[in-house]
């Protein structure tokens, strides 16, 4: 099967290794996530100059409506420079979803913004009794003065800080594990009755917990679907954050092997050690495997086995992006955990990408589900 990129793809892949390259080193990441929401908002700005921002929404919205290999061309390129600005999570997943939801007036108010990056979203799904499941959702919301009251709490709203509105999924029937009765409404920021507070994730980026007390939603910002619109957000999210991943896999390998064949040790470079070379051969062959799982998510897009084989590339990468960081800390040595190396943050960033929105059992369970 040819794999070779198209021209158009060779064009998106340049144009995000320009911006990585004009932008990023590891000096400059360490200020952007210095940055009151975890980011530059300079480069977001730049991001949406480019067309990066608007590139995963439909043609006709103004987008390029990418598939799953424009998509993951973007994200692989974005891991290796190891780029802080949240474009996953707000264009990918929130974005895309409003953009696929929202009624056309309320669309139409919003879009300009979100394309060119002047506006941005954030999606308020994840609850504390989730348990990595998408379904679980405790969040009330009840017809009120001709729109809604909603009241609850979402304390995992990831890329959340200073984001200019929210999607928040909340129930208006049944328990709380209930798969039916959920519905979609856009909150905006400054809504009086929503509290947020800002959190520190791992790898430095800001979430946000949210707690919603009388919030009134008028009517016009409710959103069509439910949990089945989020969980096929989060198909594509998840194909953005595993091409991350393995970019950021292989920025840490290669940055490795320049170190062992350097760094001395007993009177030998460390990459002439048999147990090293071993080791780094093992992690190589991780990197492979991780790539050809991707691959097969990406060749099935528009298939019925796509959410099948996007969760069994979600669950396999996220251990071994996780083995591999913590291999290539350790042949650093205690520099490796320190912040002057994009080792450590490398490490931290895999770590997350590994963990959300659900583990890797949680991955592989629902790979293991959809095989019958």
């Amino acid at each position: 099967m040819n794999f070779d990129l198209s021209e158009d793809e060779e064009m998106l892949k340049a144009l995000t290794e320009r911006f990585v390259t004009n932008t990023y080193d590891h000096t400059t990441r360490r200020a952007f996530l210095a940055e009151p929401s975890g980011f530059s908002s300079k480069n977001w700005a730049l991001l949406g100059e480019l067309g990066l921002i608007a590139a995963p929404f439909p043609e006709e919205l103004g987008g390029l409506n990418l598939d799953a290999t424009g998509i993951a061309t973007i994200f692989e390129a974005l891991g290796r420079g190891m780029v802080v600005e949240p474009l996953a999570e707000a264009s990918v997943l929130a974005g895309r979803l409003f953009a696929r939801t929202a009624p056309e007036a309320l669309r139409d108010e919003w879009l300009d913004g979100l394309l060119t990056g002047e506006k941005r979203l954030a999606l308020a799904h994840a609850e504390v009794g989730a348990r990595d499941g998408l379904t679980w959702v405790e969040t009330k919301v009840v017809a009120d003065n001709g729109g809604y009251r909603l009241d609850g709490a979402k304390p995992y709203c990831i890329a959340g800080g200073g984001a200019d509105g929210y999607i928040v999924s909340a129930r208006l029937t049944g328990t709380p594990d209930d798969a039916t009765g959920v519905a979609l409404f856009l909150v905006p920021a400054e809504a009086p009755g929503l509290y947020r507070r800002e959190w520190p994730m791992a790898d430095g980026s800001i979430a946000v917990a949210l707690t919603f007390d009388g919030v009134q939603v008028a009517e016009s910002h409710r959103l069509d679907g439910g949990i089945a619109a989020i969980e096929e957000a989060q198909q594509v999210a998840a194909i953005a954050r595993c091409a991350e991943a393995l970019g950021i896999m292989e920025r840490m390998f290669h940055d490795t092997l320049d170190y062992v064949r350097t760094r001395d040790q007993f009177g030998a470079a460390l990459g002439s050690f048999q147990a090293i070379q071993h080791r780094m051969v093992a992690q190589y062959a991780a990197i492979e495997q991780s790539r050809a799982l991707l691959n097969l998510a990406l060749v099935s897009w528009g298939d019925d086995r796509f959410a099948e084989a996007v969760s069994g590339a979600r669950a396999w990468i996220s251990e071994a992006s996780v083995t591999l960081a913590h291999e290539m800390v350790q042949f650093h040595g205690g520099m490796g955990v320190t912040d002057e190396l994009a080792i450590g943050a490398g490490h931290k960033r895999l770590l997350v990408l590994s963990r959300w929105p659900e583990g890797p059992q949680a991955a592989l369970d629902r790979y293991l589900g959809m095989l019958n």
